[in-house]
């Protein structure tokens, strides 16, 4: 994993806001990634939806962005301990994606993977009910390469590590199936305000 200073050894704050074992990175936004950051223009992005839904589809830069525009603004948590609050995600809601392939109602669980080859789990009433995004900006801005750009999926209510960079797709399964850190070890559903941290948690 590579990750930048900025992540540990923060004192923690009385901070209502703050989860449990967090502290608030303030201006700082770490960079942690499993994998060497890609080189992948908008052009060369795709995003596609498939497994247990009526109509399997992949969208290119162009196909995504006619969709109606969304927005999160809040905070975000990741499991290294750092929280950052006041940002600002641009895309579109996962939903307007769903709502095109028409998930089976036997789907209960996605995974969501990278066009590196990351992977990572999570219930699908995790992604649904305007709760994820497919964002392509940050602050008004195009989302850095190193934060996931040009596209990465967005669960802000879970622990970052849910929320893949460079994201390609998510498969919809009868299942829940490990992604990379769910298989090493780390919780199957990673809530942030119950320190689901770690297999066991």
């Amino acid at each position: 994993m590579n990750i930048t200073r900025g992540f540990t050894g923060r004192p923690r704050v009385d901070n209502p806001g703050l989860p449990p074992g967090q502290y608030d990175a303030g201006d700082e936004w770490p960079v942690l990634s499993a994998e060497v950051t890609p080189d992948l223009a908008p052009a060369d992005w795709t995003f596609r939806i498939d497994g247990l839904v009526a109509e399997p589809r992949t969208w290119n830069w162009e196909q995504a962005h006619e969709l109606p525009a969304s927005a999160y603004e809040g905070a975000i948590h990741c499991v290294t301990s750092w929280s950052k609050f006041g940002v600002r995600f641009g895309g579109v809601s996962l939903d307007a994606f769903l709502d095109a392939v028409r998930p089976d109602a036997s789907a209960t669980h996605v995974v969501a993977y990278a066009h590196t080859g990351y992977t990572t789990s999570l219930p699908l009433a995790d992604v649904t009910g305007g709760r994820a995004w497919i964002a392509w900006e940050y602050d008004g801005r195009p989302l850095p390469p190193e934060h996931g750009g040009p596209a990465r999926l967005l669960v802000p209510h879970l622990y970052f590590w849910k929320s893949a960079k460079w994201i390609a797709g998510l498969r919809l399964l009868d299942h829940d199936e490990p992604g990379f850190w769910e298989g090493n070890g780390y919780h199957a559903r990673g809530n942030p305000w119950e320190e689901q941290r770690y297999s066991g948690d």
